[in-house]
């Protein structure tokens, strides 16, 4: 296998430089998928440094670079707290995410993830997790669907998309991505189906396998897991997500006003690193899934 057949990793050296790495520092990667990230962040370690992978796919097992100084963690990263105390490990210098579906994930047909295949629905990125794309579009209420639309894809006529998926299904299940695709054909505008269509996946995804309450959580524990001092280094690829990890490295939550001490002044638990990096021109050129992100690194104070 080529290095990074499995999945073409997007700011490889702006997200790693972001972590600012000490050479017997302690990192985690919690989204390992084909290892890009976590092995760029090895040949900056030196013997005495450790890295921890973290990744539910169990694909990603085939990536796992020898070498003894790198663990992998088959777990989703929401419980990345609970899992490096497991390993003996409270305190870590440095933390990477790259928040995106690996080029894997949406290059193999029977995953389900991409538009460009009739597979089955399935995007779930554990697949022993009960929910999948499949009983999202055919069980859930006409209500939730709407506003899974509406806040996921970012959808105007999420609900006239949702009456549709609930009135076709009531005559036969939605099985495919075929199937799915002539329920919303309606809604596809010339030019355009593509990007619609993209939109209406990107938001059933989510919705299977809880991404946004994965990222809250995930943040939640990074004042508490990170050294003084250690950096989180964050790629996102869409709005939604952008906004919660920029409102948290600003704020230290997602909502209200920061926190300030006796004396007025804000309390809050990291300081934004430099502004928000995107990928050239050229990067984009090369590898189209990263026109979308947009990359974050903040220091614990």
């Amino acid at each position: 296998m080529m290095e990074y057949e499995y999945h073409n990793p997007v700011l490889l050296k702006e997200t790693v430089d972001g972590l600012n790495i000490k050479e017997d520092g302690v990192y985690v990667d919690v989204t390992f998928g084909g290892g890009g990230h976590s092995r760029e962040i090895l040949k900056r370690l030196g013997p005495g440094g450790k890295l921890f992978g973290f990744d539910q796919d169990a694909d990603a097992l085939d990536n796992v670079p020898d070498d003894e100084r790198f663990v992998l963690i088959s777990e989703n990263f929401r419980f990345v707290k609970r899992f490096l105390r497991f390993h003996g490990v409270k305190k870590v210098d440095g933390v990477l995410g790259d928040f995106g579906v690996s080029s894997h994930q949406f290059d193999v047909p029977e995953r389900g993830f991409s538009t460009r295949f009739d597979a089955e629905l399935d995007m779930r990125m554990n697949q022993q997790s009960e929910v999948s794309a499949y009983s999202v579009v055919n069980e859930y209420e006409e209500a939730d669907l709407r506003m899974m639309f509406s806040m996921y894809g970012e959808l105007r006529n999420a609900g006239a998309i949702a009456r549709a998926i609930v009135g076709a299904r009531k005559d036969e299940e939605i099985k495919t991505g075929e199937d799915l695709k002539k329920v919303v054909s309606k809604f596809l505008p010339r030019f355009k189906e593509n990007k619609v269509l993209a939109q209406i996946y990107q938001a059933i995804r989510i919705e299977v396998n809880e991404e946004v309450e994965v990222l809250k959580e995930f943040l939640l524990q990074m004042p508490e897991v990170l050294n003084e001092g250690g950096r989180l280094s964050l790629i996102s690829y869409h709005s939604l997500e952008d906004r919660l990890v920029k409102r948290f490295i600003r704020d230290g939550k997602f909502q209200g006003q920061a926190e300030k001490d006796f004396y007025g002044n804000i309390d809050v638990p990291f300081k934004k690193v430099g502004g928000l990096i995107v990928p050239t021109e050229e990067e984009i050129a090369l590898n189209n899934r990263a026109r979308s992100a947009k990359l974050r690194v903040a220091e614990r104070i």
